[in-house]
């Protein structure tokens, strides 16, 4: 009984951030019903749970969008519907009909939400893209990499899920809030190249102040600073020093046994020679033996795990970080509620698993159902 039980959500199926954000509602709680495409549906005896850690917790129905039938089934879901989700690109969803207008036509108070990489209008909005290339225009990959090297991808995770799923699941909460005072739906314009460019707000102030400059590699939080680094141990493995604040340094330094020895923290002159002093220290050591010598520290030290590694950490083990479902470790949901808590609440499904279930619950009858399916707008 998460804080969105009471809450249906349809999800268009798509890639990328429309995924995760309808993965977000489904671990509050809301009844999250994927449209599948018919075609994506393979019929057999036991299907199992998908690998798909995205569509955990929801439930998916085969549908032929460009069947007129098939659009009827969404529009009339749509009527017991509190929000859809959709990340085709500007126009798409209208031309299978069921954009916003006819939508809500059915339902006056639907909240819409749209997930596009560079948003429903402008010069770019009908062209193709993915998370590095919203990352490239709205400045965030410049800033991301060492000095004199090339800018690094963040993986996708800043575009498609930092700065789009939560965008747009952030979106919806709050459409849904206002419509139950209101009324009324909304449409949501979530962009990737909205998001992305949101999350440098913080570094867009310390440029205006000056304490950030658009040299990759020589600021505060992008390798510059010693204090602020990833540093290799003796047996090939990786601390990552967060030492920003003079308490935190003052007591790094102590640990590492080089308390006096450098110059002054903020001297940025001196910066390249005190990493290669802190880099030439940790290499005397291997990861565990640092890891052991910090911990219980204030020195803003970890050690840099894999993916792999990082399920079994103490910490992770403790606040249950990461959980198993049908063998398979994931994160868990997130934020956590002491009323409402968040949960899992079912594996991912093989696409169309639950067509004949969800028909039946938005009030297909019988006839309607088998008719549906002779007609191919379901499988």
């Amino acid at each position: 009984m998460g804080p969105l039980h009471d809450v249906t959500i349809i999800e268009i199926a798509s890639i990328g951030p429309g995924p995760f954000c309808g993965m977000m509602l489904a671990d509050l709680g809301a009844d999250v019903v994927r449209i599948d495409r018919a075609d994506a549906v393979v019929r057999s005896a036991d299907p199992g749970p998908s690998l798909e850690l995205m569509n955990r917790g929801k439930r998916s129905i085969g549908v032929d969008l460009k069947n007129p039938a098939g659009t009827q089934i969404v529009l009339r879901m749509v009527e017991q519907a509190h929000a859809l989700i959709e990340g085709f690109r500007p126009g798409v969803a209208e031309r299978l009909g069921i954009g916003p207008d006819p939508c809500r036509q059915h339902n006056p108070g639907l909240v819409y939400g749209r997930m596009t990489g560079w948003g429903q209008e402008g010069p770019l909005s009908g062209l193709a893209g993915h998370d590095i290339n919203y990352l490239a225009l709205s400045g965030v990959l410049h800033t991301i990499g060492r000095v004199g090297e090339p800018p690094v991808p963040p993986l996708n995770l800043v575009g498609d899920f930092g700065g789009g799923g939560m965008l747009l699941a952030l979106g919806v909460v709050a459409g849904l809030f206002e419509a139950r005072r209101s009324g009324l739906g909304q449409v949501i314009d979530a962009a990737m190249i909205d998001g992305s460019a949101l999350l440098t707000t913080m570094i867009h102030g310390m440029r205006a102040m000056g304490l950030w400059s658009d040299r990759r590699g020589v600021n505060l939080l992008d390798t510059g600073a010693p204090f602020y680094e990833v540093y290799e141990t003796s047996d090939g493995g990786f601390m990552a020093v967060g030492a920003i604040e003079p308490y935190f340094y003052s007591e790094f330094i102590e640990l590492l046994e080089l308390d006096g020895e450098l110059p002054d923290q903020l001297d940025a002159q001196h910066w390249p020679e005190m990493k290669r002093r802190i880099a030439a220290r940790f290499k005397k050591h291997s990861r565990h033996e640092w890891e052991a010598r910090f911990a219980g520290s204030d020195a803003c030290v970890t050690p840099v795990l894999s993916m792999g590694e990082a399920p079994d950490h103490p910490h992770h083990r403790s606040r249950r970080t990461f959980v198993q479902r049908d063998g398979v470790t994931q994160p868990g949901p997130g934020p956590r509620f002491d009323r409402t808590p968040s949960e899992i609440s079912g594996s991912p499904p093989a696409a169309g698993r639950h067509t004949d279930e969800v028909l039946a619950a938005f009030g297909f009858s019988e006839a309607e159902r088998s008719s549906l399916y002779a007609s191919g707008a379901v499988r």
